[in-house]
């Protein structure tokens, strides 16, 4: 049965790319994307279940997580099984659903199943950097480009070839953002209720980041160099009220609890010392205090692990990643400026996002590995000011200033929606 769903997962990949890009681009993507699927199933099999590197060991406990999952439907029906029922289900119950899902189908574990799943979302995210790209105005070439570079990041591939949530994460919170730069193109009530599936989903995985991407998601509702109009306002308040129902109205839930607790329990001196040891941890003379020396914390946030860092063999496969990593942050820093001249509004919907969530990792910093992981999504982001700063015009190399709208009405609310003839 594990080979019949990862074949589904293939025909889901298809569908994803074709339906999401223009027929050529999709011819073009295609191939490259399932070529990234198979290298995940390929590591999945070879590298994280072989034992080859010891890294990690979420995925294991999010297949225990979801296996009790399924013993509860066995026992009780199918229902959604929540922080209240399961503690250890806060923050992550919506992948241990999906994994369960899947167990339950084939009938006992089926951890290759599950991460063609995994594949298949890492994929899908893709596929919204590229139309991501182009509404801000990257050029074809440019945001390919950025397609293969996402889709074969070392850290994602890792991340994204076992039962992880960092997929699902990096999905969602970047697809979000995308809807938020839609949203201060061209608004429409419907990409708020599809945004608002995506940020419950979101809630679910990775509590915190919902708090992440408000900020930037109010300022693509709020507007920048516009005043409100009625609807805009109407969907401000909206957020707004959705946010307070979130704080007052389920502060009692275990998993809101836990999510209000991650940022203190990650700040705390006995949790980041505990982080720090291993092979890949780091130790700052900050006195107990998770915001000093907050510059030095800020550059390994950014750039760790270093080249001339010594670890554990993980930690020096790493250095693979940050090598691109530094790549895309070079030139997402020169495309600032391009986008700043082009679209202000945009640049900041993407800069609350990148530079308080950096921030607040920073304040977290105890382990290369952890670390690792965690600036995902922030590298994806870079990654998109990388793509502009790339975008040449026809004229012969000179980078375009004028963003693209890509987009119609019709296939803004999601991001899957086939983009018009020459976007």
């Amino acid at each position: 049965m594990e080979y019949i769903v990862v074949a589904v997962a293939v025909a889901v990949l298809a569908v994803v790319v074709h339906a999401g890009l223009e027929g050529a681009v999709a011819r073009r993507a295609f191939p490259v994307l399932l070529l990234a699927f198979a290298a995940r199933l390929l590591v999945h099999v070879f590298v994280t279940r072989s034992g080859v590197i010891h890294y990690g060991g979420d995925n294991r406990v999010y297949e225990l997580w979801a296996t009790e999952i399924v013993a509860s439907w066995k026992s009780a029906g199918f229902h959604v099984v929540t922080a209240e029922e399961n503690p250890a289900l806060a923050g992550v119950a919506f992948p241990c659903h999906v994994f369960a899902v899947v167990i339950y189908l084939c009938g006992g574990p089926a951890p290759l199943a599950c991460t063609a799943v995994v594949a298949v979302i890492a994929c899908a995210l893709c596929v919204v950097m590229y139309r991501f790209a182009r509404l801000l105005g990257a050029d074809e070439r440019a945001a390919f480009l950025l397609l293969a570079v996402t889709a074969f990041l070392p850290s994602f591939l890792l991340h994204t070839s076992d039962m992880y949530k960092d997929g699902f994460n990096a999905f969602l919170v970047v697809a979000s953002l995308y809807l938020g730069v839609s949203m201060a193109r061209r608004f429409e009530v419907r990409k708020v209720l599809v945004l608002g599936c995506l940020l419950w989903a979101l809630w679910n995985v990775r509590s915190y980041m919902v708090f992440m991407c408000l900020v930037p998601l109010a300022v693509s509702l709020l507007g920048v160099d516009r005043g409100f109009s009625p609807r805009r306002l109407l969907a401000f308040g909206a957020l707004l009220a959705g946010a307070a129902f979130i704080y007052y109205g389920v502060i009692g839930t275990a998993a809101v609890e836990a999510m209000m607790d991650q940022l203190d329990t990650g700040q705390s001196d006995v949790v980041r010392q505990t982080n720090g040891d291993g092979g890949s941890g780091v130790s700052f003379d900050d006195g107990g205090s998770a915001w000093s020396s907050l510059g030095l914390k800020l550059l390994y946030t950014v750039f760790s692990p270093f080249p001339w860092a010594q670890g554990s063999l993980a930690l020096q496969l790493g250095k693979i990643d940050v090598l691109v990593s530094y790549f895309l942050l070079f030139a997402a820093v020169r495309g600032i400026p391009i986008l700043w001249r082009a679209d202000r509004r945009v640049l900041l919907i993407l800069l609350f996002f990148i530079v308080p969530s950096t921030i607040v990792y920073a304040t977290t910093m105890a382990n290369v590995g952890l670390i690792f992981r965690q600036r995902m999504p922030i590298v994806m982001v870079a990654g998109l000011l990388a793509a502009v700063r790339w975008t040449r015009n026809s004229s012969g190399g000179q980078q375009s200033n004028a963003p693209a709208e890509i987009e119609s009405s019709r296939n803004l609310t999601a991001p899957f929606y086939r983009a018009p003839r020459g976007a």
